[in-house]
């Protein structure tokens, strides 16, 4: 199976178990310009673990990773990556094929945000809402979506791509523990950083508030030789180019208001 994830192509044997959410991001035929960036594969028990074990001709196990009872070999250049029958958790799967995904997207200047990500209705614009898990972004982006008819895009985790025009957000097939995703982008206005509050109150950060607020909802890809360098390079790009706020709310029609007026004005 063949998917596309923000012109990134890469197939998945099809054995593996995955979420009903890649379905939206499958495709039939790829772009005769574009390559498979990577491939994740099924890997026969027994072959698998002799060569963990011996490390004799492991070209595939230049990285070894492990979730629950999966095991994943990655070879040196992320190119092909192969989990290890007969176990297929389905969280485990979709973990490693992220991971895959991140060392690939990292280098063509992608962030990976714990946000959520809306399309306002009035216009092409793009709100990302900042924050640690609980903290209230799938209820923004479902306030929006209620007051504003705002399409809901993603509602846990977004992929953030610097273009030479704008930062485009991307839906994906992860979402966390929210229902959402969708398979398109839209050019980002602005980061919001959610507070929980008993009421509501918006605020532009500046200076080292908006660097620490944005850089504690990144995932970083420490797993990849350069990916950090390559993130805060990106990041920094990031901070220079949109503004972010701070908003400091209830789950009301009234934090939808307040945070339209401060970014979008009278649209």
């Amino acid at each position: 199976m063949i998917f596309r994830i923000a012109d990134i192509y890469f197939s998945i044997c099809q054995k593996l178990v995955v979420d009903n959410s890649y379905a939206k991001f499958c495709v039939r035929n790829k772009n005769e310009n574009q390559t498979i960036a990577f491939d994740v594969k099924v890997m026969d028990a027994f072959r698998g673990y002799h060569k963990i074990q011996s490390f004799g001709e492991v070209s595939v196990a230049k990285n070894i990773f492990r979730m629950r009872q999966d095991i994943f070999l990655v070879d040196e250049y992320w190119k092909t990556g192969k989990i290890l029958y007969p176990y297929f958790d389905s969280e485990s799967v979709s973990a490693f094929i992220l991971q895959m995904f991140y060392s690939h997207a990292v280098g063509h200047q992608f962030l990976q945000i714990h946000s959520s990500l809306i399309k306002e209705n009035k216009g092409n614009s793009g709100l990302m809402f900042l924050g640690p898990s609980g903290i209230g972004k799938t209820t923004q982006a479902e306030l929006w979506h209620k007051y504003r008819d705002a399409l809901i895009i993603n509602g846990d985790m977004v992929f953030l791509r610097a273009t030479p025009d704008a930062f485009l957000g991307w839906g994906t097939p992860w979402h966390g523990s929210s229902p959402y995703c969708e398979n398109t982008s839209v050019p980002v206005r602005a980061l919001v950083v959610l507070k929980q509050d008993t009421e509501n109150s918006i605020r532009e950060l500046k200076g080292f508030e908006k660097v620490t607020a944005v850089s504690s909802n990144i995932f970083y890809p420490r797993w990849l030789e350069g990916g950090m360098e390559l993130c805060l390079e990106t990041l920094d790009h990031l901070l220079t180019a949109l503004p972010v706020y701070e908003l400091s709310c209830r789950p009301d029609e009234d934090a939808v208001r307040l945070t339209e007026e401060k970014i979008f004005g009278n649209l």
